[in-house]
């Protein structure tokens, strides 16, 4: 009896002491995020020059879009902003690798097997988002920007919002074509099925025609499908995803 009472009077210290563990993980991989994003943004701040003219103006310029800068300071700040974005970009691997080992320890042993394929995959998947977004997606916006309108209205563009328009578009897509990932993670722990994404086919497909009228801002239908297709092609491929998942937990379950 006495062991038994010292060891109820020690379980309130051992969660305690593994709430704290868990504080001090969480701790450990955001200070080796945050290193990595400062890192992308040494190297993103060393190139800042050629990041500037050969990557973010570029869809400008190719469109023959004029911007101009409105504000004090504006040039400078966009400057930082780019060396800021650039730097994320650059760390995205490394802060979804930090993720996943902070969710490791929760995990099964056969699903620890996760973390350097999911980051991988993860990785992959939002850097097809971004470049989707800028060499297809970009161009095609701007373009209709330009030929759009009055003759007599010259378009000349803030540099800021061309700059929030850039980023929230490619952020947007990158995070967008994460769906494959997310509903694999879903499948995986059961919430969801393929069975239930091809039971609600129609209403995804409304709302992939909704967010890519949202997302487009022309009213030309064929922009909105250029970036409505994607996003029907990575819903069925998710479906696939998930009835794959969902066949593999079938047959590791009688092993089990």
């Amino acid at each position: 009896m006495s062991d038994n009472k010292a060891g109820l009077e020690h379980n309130p210290n051992d969660k305690e002491q593994g709430f704290f563990q868990h504080l001090e993980e969480l701790r450990s991989r955001l200070f080796k995020a945050v290193l990595a994003i400062l890192a992308g943004c040494v190297v993103a701040g060393y190139f800042v020059n050629d990041l500037m003219n050969r990557v973010l103006l570029k869809p400008a310029l190719d469109s023959k879009l004029e911007l101009q800068n409105l504000r004090p300071f504006g040039q400078q700040f966009l400057y930082v902003k780019v060396v800021l974005v650039s730097g994320f970009v650059l760390a995205f691997p490394v802060v979804m690798y930090q993720l996943w080992k902070f969710i490791e320890p929760g995990l099964y042993a056969n699903e620890k097997r996760w973390a350097g394929r999911i980051t991988v995959l993860t990785s992959v998947c939002f850097l097809l988002g971004v470049s989707f977004a800028y060499f297809v997606m970009i161009p095609g916006m701007l373009n209709f920007t330009v030929s759009f309108g009055s003759q007599n209205i010259k378009n000349v563009i803030d540099i800021g919002e061309y700059f929030s328009f850039i980023v929230m578009t490619i952020l947007g897509s990158g995070l967008i074509f994460e769906l494959p990932m997310i509903t694999f993670v879903l499948a995986t722990i059961g919430l969801v099925t393929a069975q239930m994404m091809r039971k609600f086919r129609r209403h995804a497909i409304i709302v992939i025609l909704i967010i890519a009228a949202i997302l487009t801002p022309s009213p030309d239908p064929i922009n909105q499908l250029i970036f409505a297709c994607p996003l029907y092609i990575l819903y069925e491929i998710s479906i696939i995803i998930a009835r794959l998942t969902r066949n593999k937990r079938s047959s590791q379950s009688p092993a089990q």
